[in-house]
C-alpha cells in the first residue's frame, strides 16, 4: 500500500499546479481588463483635448414685453393651487386683471456650438439662438465675442453664427452614416452653463423621426449624458470628428434620462453650406402626400417586402404630375438608393437643390419602372401637409400633428387632435391660458384630427369668439380664444 502515498503526493502537486495556472491566468485576465479600460480612458481624454478648445459656450439676450398679468386673483389664495384639486379638477378659469401696460425685460438663454471653419464660422440650434436680439459666445481659452447671425433653418433646427477672427480651432466633420449602433461617442457641451463638459456613451438607435423637435427629423439617439445648456455642441466619434449636433432629450423630469437625440451631420452638412451661401435654405418639392408601408398595405399591393413608401395623392401642376406619379405609385429608390421610410425620403428630397433631376424606382401595378423628375422648390406657396407645424403669429401658438410618439410622451394615447407645440408668452393664446402640450380636441364644437382641419377652422373662426375644447393631462377644459 507504500506507493499510493507517492501518488498523493503527485496529485496533490499537479493540483496545487492546476490552482496556482488558474490563479495566475485569473490576475492576468484582470490586467488585461483594467489595461483596456486605461486605453479607453486614454482615447476619451485624447479626444475631448483635441475638440474642446473649438466648442463654445454661448450666450443669447432678448428683449419681450410682458403684461405683468397675475394667472390667478384671491386674497385669501385658493384650493386650486393644491396639486390634489387641479388633479381632478383641471386649472380653475382665469378672472380678469385689471388692465396693465406692457413693459419690456430681458430674456437670457444659453447653449452650446462649435467652429466648423479657421474664420469663425459656428454650427448651433436655432432653438439657441434663432429669436434673440444679441449673441454671445465665449472660448475654452476665455475669449469673448459678440456673434452675428448668418442664417437660421427653423424646419432642421439648425443656425449658422459667425465671430470675427481668424486662425481659430475647428472640429473636422465626420460621416454620420458610417455610425452604427454600439458606437462610442462623445458629446461635448455646457450643461447647465457648466463649460466645456464631456460625457461618453454609445449610438443607441438611428434614424429616429416622428418625435415632433422639427420639421425634417432623422435624429441619432445616444444615452451619452446631455442635459439642458448641451444643445448646439457636438457629438463626435473615437476620432473627435463631429457626428451629430446634440438637440434635445427625453425628459419625464427635466433632466437626463439616458435618451438624448442629435441632428446627424450628413444633414447639417447641407443646411449649414446653405444658409452660408444664401443665408437661407432652399428645399426641393415634389408636390406629393406619402405614407409609410405597413405589412398590410405591403400584402394588399401584392409586395414582396415591407419597404418603400406610398404616395397617396399628387398635387395639381406639381413636379410630381409634371413626371407621370400617380396616387398609387410606391417608391422604391431615389437615385439607386432605397427608400426606407417617409422622413427618410422626404429629408432627401428637401435637402436637393430645386431644379435638379432623380431618378425613382417606382412600383405600378405590379411593375418596376424609372421615372426621371425635376425637382421644384419648395415655397409658402407650395406648402403641403408635410409642413406639419403652422405658427398663428397673431394669435400666439403653434401646432403640431399628434404623432404616436407625441401621444405616448403626454399621455394621449387613444386620442385624436392637434397639439399646441408652443404658446408665445404676451399673446392672446397665453392670456386665454393655453399651453404647450395642451391637445385641441374641437374647435367650435368641431372635431378636429389634423393641422390642416385645425387651420380651416380657425380661418372661419377667425374675427370671432374661437371655442376650443382642450385636453390637459388627465382633464379637459373649454377656453374661449379672440384676436382683439
Amino acid at each position: 500500500m507504500r506507493w499510493k502515498t507517492p501518488l498523493f503526493i503527485l496529485l496533490v502537486l499537479l493540483t496545487t499546479g492546476a490552482l496556482v495556472i488558474a490563479t495566475q491566468s485569473t490576475v492576468l485576465s484582470q490586467d488585461k481588463g483594467i489595461e483596456s479600460l486605461k486605453q479607453t480612458g486614454l482615447a476619451f481624454r485624447s479626444v475631448a483635448k483635441k475638440v474642446s478648445p473649438a466648442v463654445v459656450f454661448i450666450k443669447v439676450e432678448k428683449e419681450v414685453s410682458t403684461l405683468n398679468t397675475p394667472q390667478f386673483f384671491s386674497p385669501f389664495g385658493s384650493p386650486f393651487d393644491d396639486e390634489f384639486f387641479r388633479h381632478f379638477f383641471g386649472e380653475p378659469p382665469r378672472e380678469r386683471s385689471p388692465q396693465r401696460s406692457p413693459r419690456k425685460r430681458q430674456e437670457v438663454g444659453q447653449g452650446s456650438g462649435f467652429l466648423t471653419t479657421p474664420d469663425g464660422y459656428i454650427l448651433t440650434n436655432n432653438h439657441v439662438v434663432g429669436d434673440s436680439d444679441r449673441v454671445y459666445v465665449q472660448m475654452l481659452d476665455g475669449r469673448e465675442y459678440q456673434a452675428e447671425i448668418i442664417g437660421v433653418d427653423p424646419g432642421s433646427d439648425l443656425a449658422v453664427i459667425k465671430i470675427d477672427d481668424s486662425d481659430l480651432p475647428f472640429l473636422r466633420l465626420g460621416n454620420s452614416g458610417k455610425m452604427e449602433v454600439g458606437d462610442w461617442v462623445l458629446a461635448v457641451g455646457n450643461p447647465f452653463g457648466l463649460s466645456h463638459t464631456l460625457t461618453a456613451g454609445v449610438v443607441s438607435a438611428k434614424g429616429r423621426s416622428g418625435i415632433g423637435l422639427s420639421d425634417y427629423e432623422d435624429f441619432i439617439q445616444t444615452d451619452a449624458a446631455i442635459n439642458p445648456g448641451n444643445s448646439g455642441g457636438p457629438l463626435v466619434n473615437l476620432e473627435g470628428e463631429v457626428i451629430g449636433i446634440n438637440t434635445a432629450i427625453f425628459s419625464r423630469s427635466g433632466g437626463y434620462m439616458g435618451i438624448g437625440f442629435a441632428i446627424p451631420i450628413d444633414m447639417a452638412k447641407d443646411v449649414r453650406d446653405q444658409l452660408i451661401e444664401h443665408g437661407e435654405v432652399r428645399r426641393g418639392r415634389l408636390g406629393i402626400y406619402i405614407q409609410n408601408i405597413t405589412q398590410d398595405l405591403a400584402d394588399s399591393f401584392e409586395l414582396d417586402n415591407v419597404e418603400g413608401i406610398l404616395i397617396t395623392q399628387v398635387v395639381e401642376k406639381s413636379p410630381a404630375e409634371d413626371a407621370g406619379l400617380q396616387r398609387g405609385d410606391i417608391v422604391l429608390e431615389i437615385d439607386g438608393d432605397k427608400v426606407v421610410n417617409v422622413a427618410n425620403f422626404r429629408n432627401r428630397v428637401s435637402l436637393t437643390p430645386p431644379g435638379s433631376n432623380v431618378n425613382l424606382t417606382i412600383s405600378r401595378d405590379g411593375v418596376n419602372k424609372d421615372v426621371k423628375v425635376r425637382i421644384g422648390k419648395l415655397d409658402s406657396s407650395s406648402l403641403s401637409q408635410n409642413q406639419q407645424e403652422s405658427e398663428f403669429s397673431k394669435l400666439g401658438f403653434s401646432l403640431h400633428q399628434l404623432t404616436p410618439e407625441l401621444a405616448d410622451r403626454y399621455g394621449y394615447e387613444n386620442e385624436k387632435g392637434v397639439l399646441i407645440s408652443n404658446v408665445e408668452g404676451g399673446s392672446f393664446a397665453y392670456r386665454a391660458g393655453l399651453k404647450s402640450g395642451d391637445l385641441i380636441l374641437q374647435i367650435n364644437r368641431q372635431a378636429v384630427a389634423t393641422v390642416e382641419e385645425a387651420i380651416k377652422r380657425l380661418q372661419n373662426g377667425a374675427g370671432k369668439v374661437i371655442l376650443l375644447l382642450v385636453r390637459r393631462g388627465d382633464s379637459a377644459l373649454y377656453v374661449t380664444l379672440k384676436a382683439e
